[in-house]
């Protein structure tokens, strides 16, 4: 707790009870259950509350499906390696992929229309959207 063991624990116990005195220790013992008791409460109705909002409970979530540590690059990149090549080539994937899964599935690909470009005339003004900003 705090990055204190033991031993360090004692000593500040005992330089507590001397620097606060037997008289008042019991006053202050009382008044740090206090404390406790509060910020437990504080924290049980911050727990309710946040599952009234989110309107989950939270022991339901799968915690471990959020963790960051599982998308591990290197893992990914090796299990997508050491994948098997078999899936099929979806018919509006780019000729380069088909081409590299088959002839067959190249054949399957529809042929994309060559792009075309429309060159404004010199001196004309680019469209512009006066709505769009």
């Amino acid at each position: 707790m705090f990055g204190i063991n033991g031993p360090e624990f004692i000593l500040l116990l005992l330089i507590g009870i001397l620097v606060i005195g037997p008289q008042r220790l019991p006053e202050y013992t009382q008044k740090l259950a206090n404390v406790v008791k509060e910020v437990r409460r504080m924290a049980s109705g911050a727990r309710e509350q946040i599952k009234d909002e989110v309107g989950i409970d939270i022991d339901d979530v799968d915690w471990k499906k959020y963790d960051p540590r599982q998308y591990d690059p290197r893992r990914i990149i090796k299990e997508a390696l050491l994948d098997d090549d078999s899936k099929p080539v979806s018919a509006g994937a780019p000729a380069a992929v088909a081409a590299a899964s088959g002839a067959a599935a190249a054949e399957a690909a529809p042929m994309r229309p060559d792009r075309v470009v429309q060159r404004l005339a010199a001196g004309e003004a680019a469209p512009f959207d006066t709505e769009a900003t």
